[in-house]
């Protein structure tokens, strides 16, 4: 079992920038594939982006590549989401989810159905 926390959600300026936090408490923070993930009233959870077990091998939504980096730090059992250069339309709930390490390739790993935890979301707001 893995719980999630999300933390650094809020309220900010087209342009400006926010970064995201996930702590993980639970079993082995390592052994867990993690994403990021935004979901908007009415409409169903997509992808932003993903980091592999390594830290190194990453991948992104088009919307948001170039502007996002996901990062994790596995002795602090946590994974960020660095946003800059916000636009109204990233304005969404933000969840981070948690995948057993077999989950592979990034076909996959892009699916809201691979995760097998979650948390309970934090929300970002960018004005116009």
């Amino acid at each position: 079992q893995v719980q999630l926390l999300e933390s650094g959600g809020g309220l900010v300026q087209a342009g400006g920038s926010l970064r995201l936090s996930c702590a993980a408490s639970g079993r082995t923070f390592s052994s867990y594939v993690m994403g990021w993930f935004r979901q908007a009233p009415g409409k169903e959870r997509e992808f932003v982006a993903a980091v592999a077990l390594s830290g190194i091998n990453t991948r992104y939504a088009d919307s948001v590549k170039g502007r996002f980096t996901i990062s994790r730090d596995d002795a602090k059992n946590t994974v960020d989401l660095q946003m800059n250069s916000l636009k109204p339309e990233d304005t969404d709930v933000y969840c981070c989810g948690a995948a057993d390490r077999s989950l592979t390739g990034w076909v996959r790993r892009r699916r809201v159905s691979e995760y097998d935890y979650w948390g309970q979301g934090t929300q970002v707001t960018v004005s116009s």
